[in-house]
């Protein structure tokens, strides 16, 4: 079946500006690090994709090591993008990473040049595209000088194989050096990739968003619903078979603690209060701060996207209700 995108698909979306770059992109974006490898139903992947497109989610994001096994996520994305996407490619921003490990060789890790470049070239390949909309260094390399890293985005970017630099994990002062070090190339750093969840609140307590902002450089929020903990899955204290902390490598049954439990039982309440879910309230503070470029949601299902797509159709958080919110923003979520 031949897609056609639905005419409405701008009709409710909301954009932000990345930073003071020209590039806009949707308050949510789809992130494909889990539930896109082989070893989910690729007609499940294709509907989610295309749904999401069709409420307006142009942001895909990806990275080298997404699955299982690496990789699988771009091919799959990338059957997704020729046989349905191909006609909307201006229409669509695509990221992809390289920097975590996606294999024992020290040429499948790190920041060097080596395999930021040569991981780029084999992501362009499984995608089916000539150039990624923003290619990112995944993680900092304490072991490859950062002039090296910053060195390689700079090419992926002047090479046209990529439009826009990114990072991703970076501390504050370490995101700064590389902002200045990619501005004195001419090659503004456009956005910062970080964990931001109510549980996760570190880039606003080590200054990170403040950096970013000083920079010039939009921030990309990952996890805001701190691996499923900002759900309803865990309120019983119990860790269904299916759910992400019965099998997942970030989150374990020994993160679903009473102290956990009792904090999200609070904000459930208040999500509650307000006639929405725990995961629409968790979404909707992220993106109460305009600094905060986009919210990157995973899904599962369509059900379970269109669900989160709803999270900014309530009334704006009072600061009553943040202040109620803050007293239960305790560090919970897993490294």
């Amino acid at each position: 079946m031949t897609f056609s995108a639905a005419d409405s698909r701008y009709d409710t979306i909301r954009f932000r500006r990345a930073g003071r770059s020209g590039l806009q992109l949707p308050e949510f974006s789809l992130g494909l690090w889990q539930n896109f490898g082989d070893n989910r139903s690729f007609t499940t992947q294709r509907d989610i994709v295309l749904r999401a497109f069709d409420l307006g989610v142009t942001h895909f994001d990806l990275a080298n090591r997404y699955g299982p096994p690496s990789r699988s996520a771009e091919k799959n994305f990338g059957r997704i993008v020729r046989e349905d996407l191909s006609p909307y490619r201006e229409e669509i921003v695509v990221t992809t990473k390289a920097g975590n490990p996606i294999g024992a060789s020290p040429y499948l890790s790190g920041g060097s040049r080596k395999h930021l470049l040569s991981s780029l070239d084999i992501s362009l390949r499984d995608l089916g595209l000539d150039y990624v909309d923003i290619f990112y260094s995944h993680s900092p390399d304490l072991n490859t000088p950062l002039e090296e890293t910053v060195g390689a985005l700079v090419s992926a970017v002047r090479s046209g194989k990529a439009l826009y630099a990114g990072i991703s994990n970076y501390g504050r002062d370490r995101a700064l050096e590389a902002a200045h070090l990619l501005a004195a190339e001419g090659v503004p750093l456009l956005v910062h990739q970080s964990r931001y969840s109510i549980l996760d609140q570190h880039i606003d307590r080590d200054g990170i968003l403040d950096a970013a902002t000083e920079t010039g450089t939009g921030t990309i929020a990952y996890s805001p619903l701190a691996q499923g903990l900002l759900t309803d899955k865990y309120l019983s204290g119990s860790v269904p078979q299916d759910s992400r902390a019965a099998d997942s490598a970030f989150l374990s049954a020994n993160d679903i603690t009473a102290d956990y439990v009792s904090h999200a039982e609070e904000l459930n309440r208040i999500a509650q209060e307000r006639g929405q879910s725990l995961p629409q309230l968790a979404l909707q503070w992220v993106l109460r701060r305009p600094d905060v470029t986009s919210a990157l949601i995973g899904a599962s299902s369509v059900a379970q996207l269109e669900h989160n797509l709803a999270a900014t159709g309530f009334a704006e958080l009072s600061t009553d209700e943040l202040a109620r919110i803050d007293a239960h923003a305790v560090d919970l979520s897993p490294r």
